[in-house]
């Protein structure tokens, strides 16, 4: 109904939007992982990220061949969603800026983000954002790549809201391991995994500081893999208590065995998608103002909630009534 205004022309005048990103991230370091990822993309749909990783993947003396492999598996036709991006080396390795030139010159018109790690401070992120600039405006690269950074130092927690807050990031990446690593034994090897992860007094505090900081900043909160590879019901798990518990909207996943638990998990409820989908048509019928459903009162507040919800569910697969659909997704 083209007459009819759209709600993302109408409910976030003057607002950033949220950034409503696939429910997984998927980490692969080498180029058949890579493929088979891409493989995987291609029967599910684009429920799903792919980091092609620059830094744990790549062998020492061999990064930039490493880094313009990712570029080339971004570039390459069977990328057929747009949704591949790559980690790059953190700022004390030697070889993080020769990391950002190739991937932006060579894939920068497809990369669908770069992903920062182990960041010491706001200022290692802000250094890492102008390096991209940087290389954008040297390759002529006119569209601004967006920008997720890892949490898993000390400085980086105390700094999350300020690093939210700054300029193209749209994701806060939880790095678990680094961060148990990073406090010497006093919190114990059983927190990095379950139920140690979602107990641990210092980790429950890192999770909600970061889900905070990104939420409040409209930047994605992305909650740390699962270390669990084969038991379905142990990564399903694991991914609700992070969005139910944590209000993390999306998650890293390791292995293919992952994405589907973890995308399952992440999905709004059925019965609100529905009642979604009902607000929104009567509301846009309204032209955007106050309505009535089932007895209760909605107006652009609730019409934010459910739209952002009406997304999520699209971008985590869900079946959408047919009038949405075509209303909203046409």
């Amino acid at each position: 109904m083209p007459s009819l205004p759209h709600p993302e022309s109408v409910l976030f005048q003057g607002e950033k939007p949220f950034p409503i990103l696939p429910a997984v991230d998927h980490y692969a370091g080498s180029e058949k992982l890579m493929c088979k990822a891409l493989a995987v993309q291609h029967e599910l749909g684009p429920v799903f990220d792919i980091t092609c990783d620059c830094e744990d993947g790549a062998r020492a003396g061999a990064e930039a061949e490493h880094a313009a492999m990712a570029a080339a598996v971004v570039m390459s036709g069977d990328n057929r969603f747009g949704r591949v991006g790559a980690r790059i080396h953190d700022i004390t390795h030697t070889h993080w800026e020769q990391d950002v030139d190739i991937l932006v010159s060579q894939a920068g018109q497809r990369l669908a983000f770069l992903t920062i790690p182990k960041p010491r401070s706001a200022a290692d992120v802000v250094r890492q954002i102008e390096a991209i600039r940087s290389a954008e405006q040297k390759h002529s690269i006119e569209r601004q790549i967006p920008v997720h950074v890892l949490i898993e130092t000390h400085g980086a927690l105390r700094d999350a809201w300020e690093i939210a807050a700054l300029d193209r990031v749209e994701s806060l990446d939880f790095g678990l391991m680094d961060f148990v690593s990073g406090h010497h034994g006093a919190i114990p090897g059983s927190a990095m995994r379950s139920p140690g992860q979602f107990e641990h007094p210092l980790v429950v505090r890192a999770k909600c500081d970061i889900a905070a900081a990104a939420l409040a900043n409209g930047v994605v909160p992305s909650h740390n893999v699962t270390t669990e590879l084969k038991d379905i019901d142990y990564i399903r798990r694991d991914a609700e208590r992070a969005r139910r518990e944590f209000g993390y909207l999306r998650m890293w996943s390791i292995h293919p065995n992952q994405i589907v638990p973890i995308v399952e998990a992440m999905r709004p409820d059925f019965s609100e998608v529905e009642d979604a989908s009902s607000i929104l048509i009567a509301a846009q019928d309204a032209h955007w103002g106050p309505i009535q459903h089932a007895g209760k009162l909605h107006d652009r507040a609730s019409y934010r909630y459910y739209w952002e919800l009406l997304k999520r569910a699209s971008t985590t697969g869900m079946s959408v009534p047919d009038d949405a659909r075509a209303r909203f997704f046409g």
